[in-house]
């Protein structure tokens, strides 16, 4: 779809982008990255849209064709493709220093305004407005989920062996309770293997074909890949990223739930293959069930701001994080451990992300085209909607009803609502997001607004 909407521009001649990479000065791309960081509302879909409306169309600092090629190889890494896409960006125009600014700034205003909308919910959650706004913005967020279902669904279930792929998944993690990244190595293998036998049924999600000559033509030199540069990226991000976690181990034993944290976060980062989506059900389930660091609707609250504001939806870990040190500060204040559980959790979950860009994309131009990579790319896109589904069906059952029962047999888990408990007005709340959302395509924000509204005037009204 953005091929075909921004051809038109590649008929404007342009300077090679070597040339136009030295003239663009650092203050000139701080202030260009800042603008797409405060645009950056709509999950992954509209943020790559803003970022390609910026770069590649008003700026031009960027042709269409590298775009699409960094975008391919940011959608085959685990994490937000969309802070990636910019991270790798802002490093192919200004070094590492460009990368670092351009990431952090995507991150920094979800980062902050999740962390007032965390401290707002755990220290005055008892005030009606709070009360209403996040019960409206939850039943809202269901809508969101199918939606998120349906959109991947259709580009990915492009036949009956996707399709089995897809139920597979569900019955997966929602019957068997299997671990997220197990699904997903079993997805990925599934797709190499079966790649390899009948090629025409897995080789669903294909890569953009890259001109030579133009690659060659757009060559920034310091992209060129080296042993030297790789062990020095290797030991510096790996330090970054586990040094907190072991001073945390050392100095701070009667704290276990920053560690806890610091290990959690830091495997589900390796592991968010298919967008923020495809993860919350693990992190949701791992949360609620085995930490107890939520309650169940709660999710759904942390869903519903990381929905409402800028930055990648994978910032909802924030608001675990912060609500899990809350309830379990140990001899801190409870808001103060909250606070810094955010910091934690975010750095944990995005150190990782600098990481892949700095270490993977000079060596990216040796993957393109590959065919292996996509039949195993199309089976984890696959298996992700069932994971989706069981992720709607998970919010389903525990915020249109009081009460779940789990029953067990053979093995297997179903978890049935208690339909005395059903809760009325979200029920109708969701119902007219659905129909809001997929009858009459109402954007999400709007959709949101609309839905916080409402439930504001229904917690008023009941009292």
């Amino acid at each position: 779809e953005m091929q075909s909407a921004n051809a038109g521009g590649r008929d404007r001649p342009a300077p090679p982008e070597e040339e136009r990479g030295h003239a663009i000065t650092f203050g000139e791309a701080l202030a260009v990255w800042i603008k797409i960081a405060l645009n950056s509302f709509g999950g992954p879909a509209g943020q790559i849209a803003v970022m390609h409306r910026v770069l590649v169309e008003e700026k031009r600092w960027i042709s269409e064709d590298r775009f699409l090629h960094a975008l391919n190889y940011c959608m085959l890494l685990p994490g937000p493709e969309a802070q990636q896409l910019a991270t790798y960006i802002g490093w192919l125009l200004h070094r590492t220093a460009g990368g670092l600014v351009a990431g952090t700034l995507f991150i920094l205003p979800g980062f902050l305004s999740i962390l007032l909308l965390s401290v707002l919910y755990a220290g005055y959650q008892e005030l009606t407005l709070v009360q209403g706004t996040f019960f409206g913005i939850k039943a809202a967020v269901l809508a969101v989920v199918v939606q998120a279902v349906l959109r991947i669904g259709r580009r990915a279930l492009k036949n009956r062996v996707m399709g089995a792929i897809a139920a597979g998944a569900f019955v997966a993690i929602f019957f068997f309770d299997l671990p997220f990244p197990l699904i997903v190595l079993g997805a990925g293998l599934v797709g190499w293997l079966g790649g390899r036998v009948r090629e025409d049924s897995f080789l669903v999600i294909k890569g953009h074909a890259v001109d030579e000559q133009t690659l060659l033509a757009e060559h920034w030199q310091h992209t060129s890949p080296s042993v030297k540069r790789f062990a020095i990226v290797s030991a510096i991000c790996l330090t970054l990223w586990w040094a907190p976690l072991l001073v945390l181990a050392v100095a701070a034993p009667g704290h276990p739930v920053f560690l806890q944290e610091g290990l959690f976060f830091s495997k589900a980062a390796v592991v968010t293959f298919g967008g923020a989506y495809s993860v919350l059900a693990y992190i949701a389930q791992a949360a609620v069930t085995d930490f107890g660091w939520l309650l169940p609707g709660e999710m759904l609250d942390g869903l519903g701001m990381a929905e409402t504001t800028p930055g990648p939806l994978i910032q909802v870990v924030q608001f675990v994080g912060f609500m899990g040190a809350y309830r379990n500060p140990g001899t801190l204040d409870p808001m103060l451990a909250g606070v810094l559980a955010s910091l934690l959790t975010t750095w944990v979950t995005f150190v990782p992300c600098f990481l892949w860009i700095f270490l993977g994309a000079p060596y990216i131009e040796t993957l393109r085209d590959n065919r292996a990579i996509s039949t195993t790319l199309s089976a984890i896109t696959a298996a992700v909607v069932g994971v989706i589904l069981n992720l709607a069906v998970w919010f389903a059952l525990h915020t249109l009803f009081g009460e779940v029962r789990v029953l067990h047999h053979l093995g297997a888990q179903l978890q049935l609502p208690v339909w005395d408990t059903v809760n009325g007005p979200a029920v109708l709340l969701a119902g007219a997001a659905l129909v809001a959302v997929l009858r009459f395509r109402v954007g999400m924000i709007p959709t949101l607004a609309a839905s916080a509204v409402a439930g504001v005037l229904f917690q008023v009204a009941t009292g």
